[in-house]
């Protein structure tokens, strides 16, 4: 029995760090988001104040559940951008008719329906995809303003400026206080949690259930995966069906912390949520990722959105950042690949 390349004493210390990391590549964005932030705390102290990671921390969940919808469909071999309308319709949609029809509904069903409504488009999505057998990518873009296109004409196109009580507490309801030195108070809401829950979720998707296992195969490659007896039908509309309910579990949160509900919320969106999965270590082309490191890639990408005005760098830089960013993570998976073939 031989030992595998990344312990092999035989090579050398490099060849053996590299051989890790191709293993692993959510350890290169795990290196990059603990060297910024070792950074960032160098410079400015107050980015480990108790307030600024809370910010954060609230900062990340939108853009977290987006993310594992996201990083679902990667890996069964398509690409979904219509997310952020999908995640629209259902915040303004649900809360509009709350306003209107029924304005004593509890908040559980509130997030129910804002759910299943991101999961019936989400079917949507799958269903043509696999029917229409063109690329997700131009489906959901269709999609996309479809779906916002039906929300601004049958729904409406003015801000939610007074949102459901209901709402509105669910938004504050407070997991964790904190204090800062001047006497203000910071809340880490409960809300926080779905992140994480959602992301434990996922992790069973992929590493507990044959779905999961399906949706690997498919994402490698769908033609053995058919032969070998799996439904691709079935895989399809079911990792898009996933994406459509966190993106409308990410909606009614977005609606209740902001306290507002905006039809143009969520519209370009699309490219920080594909750059976090993908410095994650997913490929574009599916097959391959992890929660981890879609974890670590949002992380990476909200800290990187946080910090720039904290060591006094404009805002207008972090699409340049995020954008170096994904160009060295496509730079080490091209170098990976070729390094494997060799």
């Amino acid at each position: 029995m031989t030992d595998s390349p990344s312990t092999d004493p035989e090579r050398p210390p490099t060849a053996r760090v590299f051989a890790f990391l191709r293993a692993h590549p959510e350890a290169v964005s795990l290196i990059l988001l603990v060297a910024i932030c070792a950074s960032v705390a160098l410079i400015n102290p107050a980015f480990l104040q108790p307030s600024s990671l809370i910010d954060m921390g609230r900062a990340s969940v939108v853009t977290g559940l987006f993310a594992l919808g996201v990083f679902t469909v990667l890996a069964s071999g398509g690409i979904d951008v219509s997310f952020p309308a999908v995640g629209a319709v259902a915040m303004y949609g649900i809360s509009t008719m709350v306003l209107n029809v029924f304005p004593g509904m509890p908040m559980a069903l509130i997030v129910v329906l804002c759910v299943a409504t991101g999961i019936v488009l989400g079917i949507v999505n799958g269903l043509l995809v696999h029917e229409l057998r063109a690329p997700a990518l131009i489906v959901t873009i269709g999609t996309l303003y479809v779906f916002r296109g039906i929300l601004l004409v049958f729904v409406g196109t003015v801000w939610l400026m007074e949102m459901p009580s209901q709402m509105v507490a669910f938004g504050q309801w407070s997991l964790v206080d904190i204090t800062t030195r001047g006497g203000a108070t910071v809340s880490l809401p409960v809300y926080f949690l779905s992140f994480p829950l959602a992301a434990v979720l996922t992790w069973f998707v992929f590493n507990r259930t044959l779905m999961g296992r399906a949706i690997f195969a498919v994402g490698g490659k769908a033609d053995v995966a058919a032969r070998l007896g799996y439904n691709i039908r079935a895989v399809q509309v079911f990792a898009f069906a996933f994406a459509g309910g966190l993106a409308g579990m990410a909606g009614v949160i977005q609606a209740s912390a902001n306290r507002m509900a905006n039809p143009f919320d969520f519209a370009g969106t699309e490219i920080i949520v594909i750059a976090a999965v993908i410095l994650g270590g997913a490929r574009i082309t599916g097959g391959t990722g992890s929660v981890l490191g879609t974890v670590i890639g949002v992380l990476l990408v909200t800290v990187v959105n946080n910090v720039l005005v904290l060591v006094g760098i404009p805002s207008t830089w972090q699409r340049v950042v995020v954008g170096a960013f994904i160009l060295m993570a496509a730079a080490f998976f091209v170098l990976r690949d070729r390094k494997a073939t060799t």
